[in-house]
């Protein structure tokens, strides 16, 4: 078990590369790290590469912006639809706004991985969209590249021109994951649709239907493409929002419920626990006390 209660273990073997927007953030492991104000242009907080061992382990309560990490050797566990997950390498996640963050290494294995932490910004849309997969394949080696190049140049010279171009090569990687050309539209365009009518009682048959192809075909490419299945991801995109509404707007626990597609509140709070960690009102009161996340 790992208490979900606000972590940050870096440990003795762990060693990592931090790049941040500014100054302001006072926390202990972002100091001496390179300031580079250019990330704020994708509104970037800060990002990273990480070598790291037990008893490494971060949790976030309620991370307000969209958080990306990509896989380049080893494994760690990350908590991801309410399950504990191993993210090996060619693998990476990304896990929305205004959620859980929890992730840490097994014992006895290395981790080497990149991250990038996007700002909230509530006028303008998360990086993180109704189609984007949470977890999936992604080879993150020129990634890494790119981060190490500007972490030596923010550090160093700080020229703008070669800064620009390692922060525009890093956003365009992230996008690459968060945003498939390789999708297929059908399915981008019905995650959107979903997404737009939350409450609407969604099933494989009308899913399929909407996305003019076979149910069969529907399921094989939302594993391939979002891994997991397509009522599974009307269950998390109906998560996901209803995790904004709790943390962004004073609505009632019941109207939110219905706004996700939850006619039963009780069967909403299940739902929302298995997949977030607490209850609504847990989350609405932003995870105050400890609670308890499930077998690793």
């Amino acid at each position: 078990m790992i208490d979900l209660a606000e972590t940050h273990i870096l440990g003795a073997r762990t060693h990592q590369k931090v790049v941040r927007v500014d100054a302001a953030d006072s926390r202990d492991w972002l100091q001496g790290a390179p300031v580079c104000p250019a990330l704020g242009q994708h509104r970037i907080a800060h990002l990273g590469v990480c070598e790291a061992r037990a008893p490494y382990c971060i949790v976030r309560m309620k991370q307000s912006g969209t958080y990306f990490m990509a896989c380049l050797e080893g494994e760690g566990k990350i908590l991801v639809d309410g399950r504990w997950q191993a993210c090996k390498a060619g693998m990476a996640c990304l896990l929305p706004p205004h959620t859980l963050n929890a992730f840490h290494c097994v014992a006895g294995k290395s981790w080497h991985f990149v991250w990038v932490r996007y700002q909230s910004v509530p006028e303008k849309r998360p990086i993180a969209r109704a189609g984007s997969p949470v977890m999936a394949r992604f080879q993150g080696d020129a990634l890494r590249s790119a981060m190490i190049g500007l972490h030596s140049e923010a550090g160093g010279e700080a020229l703008p021109a070669s800064i620009h171009h390692w922060v525009e090569l890093i956003q365009s990687y992230v996008l690459r994951f968060a945003q498939p050309w390789q999708m297929d539209s059908r399915l981008s365009g019905l995650w959107e649709a979903v997404a737009a009518a939350l409450d609407r009682p969604w099933s494989l048959d009308i899913l399929a239907q909407s996305a003019h192809m076979s149910g069969e075909h529907l399921r094989r490419l939302c594993i391939e493409q979002l891994g997991r299945s397509p009522m599974r991801q009307v269950t998390y995109l109906r998560m996901r929002q209803a995790a904004e509404w709790l943390a962004t707007t004073d609505d009632k626990i019941e109207s939110i419920a219905n706004a996700a597609g939850y006619k039963n509140p009780f069967v909403f709070s299940t739902t929302f626990k298995k997949w977030i960690g607490w209850r609504p009102s847990e989350h609405r009161a932003r995870g105050a006390g400890r609670l308890r996340a499930p077998q690793a």
